[in-house]
């Protein structure tokens, strides 16, 4: 099995496969953390600035592993109303898990910007990239969230997927991957270095790369879903 050396090199060759958005409008956006420094070697090669898209799901307060929704920047929001109506979550249950989320969910943003606003997306090509994909679902959700921003496009960039998830997932325009696996284990699998990435890496990789047309967060959206869990 042919393998990525490490982030770097994933992000490179995913770089070659973008070339047609070259010129266009673009953001790039890592999910954090291991998808930041595949992202910035796209960003460098688009010539494009870098941020990140934080989401988090909301998990029931019986089974928190179990996603009932999921929240984004911007006042993203996306409910499973069939699990929600089924665990009969009342409304004072489920803010209370979304309160808890967003704290935390805002204390990363603060934790990886350091104060940057992020770029303003509406209109914008948006790419966002991670280091591979198992499930799809942080990744469906992390598309949804970029296009409830203004994106006008969304295309989700991943090194491997998958067979079901390497052509296709809802929220994305386009889906480009390196590598469509039939029997897929785990994401660290297909590389020779799979080092955990720290929040400093992540910082100092969003520093050296902010752009030009940051906007301040825009207003919130509500999004409805029909079985949303993100897991990767």
């Amino acid at each position: 099995m042919q393998k990525f050396r490490d982030r770097v090199d994933a992000g490179r060759r995913l770089a070659r496969r973008l070339e047609h958005l070259r010129g266009r409008d673009v953001v790039v956006l890592g999910l954090p953390r291991g998808g930041v420094p595949v992202a910035a070697e796209v960003a460098d090669a688009l010539g494009a600035p870098l941020d990140v898209v934080v989401v988090r799901k909301l998990g029931l307060p019986s089974q928190p592993e179990l996603a009932m929704g999921a929240i984004g920047e911007g006042g993203f929001r996306v409910v499973d109303q069939v699990l929600v109506a089924r665990a009969r979550i009342t409304r004072a249950q489920w803010r209370a898990v979304e309160d808890r989320e967003r704290r935390a969910l805002e204390e990363r943003v603060g934790r990886l910007r350091r104060g940057r606003p992020r770029p303003g997306l509406r209109g914008r090509v948006a790419v966002v990239v991670d280091d591979g994909i198992a499930t799809g679902a942080t990744a469906r959700v992390a598309c949804e969230a970029v296009r409830a921003l203004g994106a006008s496009t969304v295309v989700l960039a991943v090194p491997v997927a998958p067979v079901g998830l390497s052509t296709a997932v809802p929220g994305a325009d386009e889906v480009v991957c390196l590598r469509a696996a039939r029997r897929f284990g785990s994401v660290g699998q297909y590389y020779d270095d799979f080092s955990a990435v720290g929040d400093d890496e992540v910082v100092a990789l969003l520093t050296a790369r902010a752009g030009p047309g940051s906007a301040a967060p825009g207003c919130g959206t509500d999004r409805t879903a029909g079985g949303t869990s993100p897991s990767r």
